[in-house]
Parts: C-alpha cells; structure tokens; sequence
C-alpha cells in the first residue's frame, strides 16, 4: 500500500503565483482542464467507471453511501487517494455530485475526480436521499456523526486512514466540523461555499425570518420552485445553466418534498459552529462573487486563524453559490485539483 502522502501530481498550474503564495486568489485561470469538457457518462481513458454502494450504521440509523473510480478494486494494487464529497442543506449525494443533465456538459464531480484518479465517496446524511427518515432534524452535529460512522468503512474497503474532504454549503460546515472533532482521518480539506459567523449574510438574514418554523418543525418544504430559487436567488441566474436546476428537480423530488431543517437552524442561530484554530489540515477555501451565504470579511476572518501554513482562499467569478452546478465550475476544480495533489512541502 502506498503512502497517504503519496499521490502523483497532475497538471499543477499555479495561476497569478504570487497571490498563491499568499493564499489568496482573486479568481482563477479561465483556461477549462481537458477533463472537464468530456461528455458526461463518457468511459475515462485507462478503463471504466466502477460504482458500488454500502450501507454505513449510526446506531439504528442507516446511511448509504456511493463509490466510484476507474476500474474494479483489485488485490495487490496501490491504494487511490481518497475524496469524500459532503452535501448540503437541499439535496442528496448524487444530485450533488453526480448529476447528469440531459444534452448538457458533465456535472459529475465524481466522475471528473475519479477520471483523475481518485476513489471518490458520498454519502446521504441521515433524513436525505437513501439514508433512514427519522424524527431528527439532520443537524451539524448530527452530520459529523454520519461522518465519524462512515469513515470505518471507507478505510477498510480502500486501506486509507486519511482522506481528503471537499464539502459545499452546510456541507462545508460539517466537513470543517469534522475535521476539527476527527483531525487524524482528514488529509487535505475544501470548504466550498463556507460561512463562519454569517454576518451581513443576505440568504441567512432571509432565512432568519422562518427562524421560529425551524425550531419547531423537523422537516421543510423543498418543491420544485425551492429547488429553482437556488440558482436565482444570489442575483446572477446567468451563472447557470437552467437545465441544471430542472434535471437537479427530477431526481431529488423523487425522495420527496421534504427535507430536515436542522442546518438552516444551526445556521441562522447558532453560528459559529467551527474553530478555526482547530482545523489542523491543509485547507482550500472556494468563495463564489456572488455568494449570498456569507461575505468576504466573515471568510477571511475564519482564514487567517487556520493554524496551518498550507491554505489558500480562492474567490471564483461570475459563480453565485452552487460552485459544483456552475457554469465556471470547470475553474473550481482547476484550483482544487492543484491544491489536492500539492506535493509535500519540505521540513524546515
């Protein structure tokens, strides 16, 4: 088995180096990776998808969880390196991650990492897509232990101790929160769409209103038209394709119209959730120009108190807040795919 540390480094472009060595970015380089511009669900070079799917216990809980990568496991190889892709408040895994959209240009964040040679996993959080419907909320903490249940399994049917996180939204809070609970399991973090105090936040300051229905309902509505508003509500619908938003619909209405409220209530009451300074890991934080979850003030506070060296800021443009479902998403993981195959700094 290889090394956690050791993964190739692939098409490293350090765009604007300067800002890089500062760990910011204003933007990124426009130039779209090859990858990105493969017709979704198109076999990768060097062999095929592979999928499989597990069943992860949190007591009685039931968690399903998603894998794919290139080619079949098999005995002897050495290990991939690992990424596990966290969801947010509205939507499951696989609408998440591995969206198709009919006519349209590959929205599989699984598909893109895997072709990079990754094994790539998600998971539904407890009240979402497979996993068990319970009378709980789904909150952050409840979150980190669907993480903390997932990661035994990960490691035995990959031999990897450590993995790498990206997590979007609320998702973010709760990868960030499990990296600070779990430091020996994360290896590299992306926070996507973060928010730290959620000051001066216009989405939360709206959200706040319904803030007395979070607390007293369990579940929320999340019909067709919620699904919609997400990709107008940050001002800038041209940020998307629509036909995103319409193939996005179909699938998580298939689980319902109801999903928890425990993340909207966490995060329009109960802010910060994290500390900073014991996010030991590497971290790449994503921050579209329009975002509307939080500011660039909040974020760069909750930056500059990252004890480790190893962090960038990125702000990407003309990218409200679903990165992964933008039309610039192919810049999101240039930046991301330099960061998680940094090669290892040298001791000072």
């Amino acid at each position: 088995m290889t090394s956690d540390a050791s993964i190739a480094r692939r098409d490293m472009i350090l765009a604007a180096g300067a800002g890089l060595a500062t760990g910011f970015l204003a933007g990124a380089a426009a130039q779209a990776p090859a990858a990105a511009q493969t017709p979704a669900g198109a076999a990768p070079a060097g062999g095929e998808f592979w999928t499989a799917e597990y069943t992860a216990k949190k007591g009685e809980v039931s968690l399903q969880l998603y894998r794919k990568r290139v080619g079949a496991p098999a005995a002897g190889e050495p290990a991939k390196p690992v990424l596990f892709l966290v969801h947010g408040s509205s939507n499951a895994a696989l609408s998440s991650y591995d969206l198709t959209v009919p006519g349209k240009g590959d929205y599989s964040m699984m598909n893109y990492y895997a072709r990079l040679g990754y094994d790539v996993w998600t998971m539904d959080h407890e009240g979402y897509g497979k996993s068990s419907r319970t009378s709980g909320n789904s909150d952050i903490a409840s979150g980190v232990e669907d993480l903390k249940a997932a990661a035994p399994l990960v490691t035995r049917e990959t031999g990897r101790s450590k993995f790498h996180f990206y997590g979007t939204s609320s998702g973010a809070i709760r990868a960030a929160a499990y990296a600070q609970a779990q430091p020996d399991r994360v290896d590299r973090l992306v926070l996507a769409a973060f928010t730290y105090k959620g000051e001066n936040a216009p989405t939360l300051q709206q959200r706040a209103k319904q803030l007395e229905y979070y607390k007293t309902h369990n579940t929320r509505l999340r019909d067709r038209a919620m699904i919609r508003s997400i990709f107008t509500r940050d001002g800038l619908p041209s940020a998307y394709d629509p036909a995103v938003a319409e193939a996005l619909a179909d699938v998580e209405l298939k689980f319902g119209d109801q999903v928890p409220t425990g993340t909207y209530l966490d995060m329009t009451s109960k802010l910060p959730l994290v500390d900073p300074a014991k996010v030991l890991c590497p971290v790449l934080m994503l921050r579209g120009d329009h975002d509307g979850i939080s500011t660039n003030e909040d974020l760069l506070d909750f930056f500059r108190q990252l004890p480790n060296g190893d962090r960038q800021f990125v702000i990407l443009p003309n990218v409200a807040h679903s990165i992964g479902y933008s039309n610039n998403r192919h810049m999101a993981n240039h930046v991301m795919q330099a960061f998680l195959s940094m090669p290892p700094q040298v001791a000072s």
